[in-house]
């Protein structure tokens, strides 16, 4: 089975570039703490890489896909979640995830992070 990317979308539509946004509604992820599951392939990467500054990503497993497929509604491509508990990491939105932060590419930890938002 192929590895399963989960984005979540940080960050709101204000001062966002029209190829940032482009992305986003390429990859259905029209609203700020929701979520899209798509294919670890080369394309889908690409995207990843150029929301990098206003996303958060990870590889998940399968206890939390089972637990997004839960919340699905039909016709829905993408996930509401709720804010986190305990809010996002200690320095914010505006720091990627190696400083810190809460953005960017969290790998597994991603798995973390979705559970305290469902």
């Amino acid at each position: 089975m192929e590895k399963k990317i989960v984005i979540i979308r940080i960050k709101g539509r204000v001062r966002l570039k029209k190829v940032i946004a482009d992305t986003f509604a390429m990859l259905n992820l029209h609203k700020k703490n929701h979520c899209v599951i798509v294919d670890a392939n080369p394309s889908y990467l690409g995207m990843v890489n150029k929301v990098k500054d206003y996303a958060t990503w990870g590889y998940a497993n399968d206890e939390t896909l089972s637990l997004l497929n839960k919340r699905k509604k039909e016709g829905f491509k993408s996930f509401a979640l709720s804010p986190p508990r305990k809010g996002y990491e200690r320095k914010g939105t505006k720091v990627h995830f190696n400083a810190g932060g809460a953005l960017g590419n969290r790998k597994d930890k991603i798995n973390d992070l979705i559970k305290r938002m469902v």
